[in-house]
């Protein structure tokens, strides 16, 4: 069962951040974000449409916006072709408010095309709209992202960053994985994807597809929600996560942030470098990087230099000026210097 915080967790990003997110787990926030103008008054699923239609025709400043279009026969499941080197869509640059207009004239027709635009940015797309769309436990600074479109799924794949999603029209439904179920998933290239991340091919798959044999072993480890106009969800970074859209329209408006950055670099850099300069290494050596990670990095037994004083611990002491002595060093040895 997904975990569902008191209203109190709400009121600002530091209760927020503390209650949480540090849990590392995803979070159900019924009616989050129900005050918004777009929604306040919206007392039935077609007038919430109406009411983000309204808002984002408003402003709508006449972007290029990428769409995915897909065929009536892929039942709107944007995915890879049987090939896996293409994709079973088209994209097409087209005017975010003609787009919006194709999408909501064809929304009833059950044999259309599918339409979905996606991570459109209120500065570029929508700008101003930020401003009706706050809500009190994301960092101000966080602007809104836009998704919209027919019924639709999207991969089942993990972000780098916080995201918090609120559904403004239709309805979603999220399937959840947790970070330790990527040996089952069967993820795909990391550098070749759909919208930039490595999705996973296993998920949507039949019981006992013999393609994917590891899979049974998180199929019920699945954790589903569906959330109505004004919830939101928590997804904590690197969570599996697969989208299903399943209202005639649908508008997803989310945030995305790290909670926990120390700075300007991401723990995904680490990783890349890691492929580099440890993963074919032989078995043995690994087991002893894995040894100095877990010391240095994960800390099962706390800090690494805990025996000592804090104004012994040099390097590994907590202070912003550490982090720059740190990413020094780092930039000088990734020169060669």
């Amino acid at each position: 069962m997904l975990h569902e915080p008191p209203a109190d967790a709400l009121r600002d990003p530091e209760i927020f951040q503390a209650e949480v997110m540090a849990r590392c787990e995803p979070a159900v926030l019924r009616g989050a974000a129900r005050d918004w103008p777009m929604l306040s008054q919206a007392t039935t699923p077609s007038a919430a449409l109406d009411g983000v239609v309204a808002q984002l025709r408003r402003f709508d400043i006449g972007k290029l916006a990428e769409v995915f279009v897909g065929k009536p026969e892929i039942g709107a499941r944007y995915n890879y072709d049987a090939t896996l080197a293409g994709f079973n869509f088209d994209r097409s640059a087209v005017p975010f408010g003609e787009a919006l207009t194709r999408i909501l004239d064809s929304a009833a027709d059950p044999g259309r095309t599918s339409m979905y635009m996606g991570s459109m940015t209120a500065e570029t797309y929508f700008p101003g709209i930020e401003e009706t769309t706050r809500l009190p436990f994301v960092p101000p600074a966080v602007r809104p992202r836009f998704w919209v479109g027919h019924a639709s799924t999207v991969a089942c794949h993990y972000d780098t960053m916080d995201n918090v999603a609120c559904v403004a029209a239709g309805r979603r439904r999220f399937t959840l994985f947790p970070p330790d179920a990527i040996r089952d998933l069967y993820v795909g290239p990391i550098d070749h994807t759909l919208a930039g991340q490595p999705i996973s091919l296993a998920v949507g798959s039949e019981p006992g597809d013999p393609r994917f044999p590891r899979f049974e072993n998180a199929r019920d480890r699945a954790l589903v929600v569906e959330l109505e106009p004004g919830d939101a969800l928590y997804v904590p970074k690197l969570w599996w996560h697969q989208v299903e859209a399943v209202g005639d329209v649908n508008v997803l408006i989310n945030f995305w942030w790290d909670g926990f950055s120390a700075g300007p670099d991401q723990p995904y850099t680490a990783l890349l470098l890691s492929l580099l300069t440890i993963a074919e290494r032989p078995p043995a050596e690994r087991a002893a990087w894995r040894a100095w990670f877990d010391h240095y990095v994960f800390r099962p037994d706390g800090h690494p230099l805990a025996f000592l004083p804090p104004e012994r611990h040099g390097v590994l002491g907590a202070s912003k000026a550490n982090y720059g002595r740190i990413r020094t060093l780092v930039m000088r040895l990734l020169r060669g210097g």
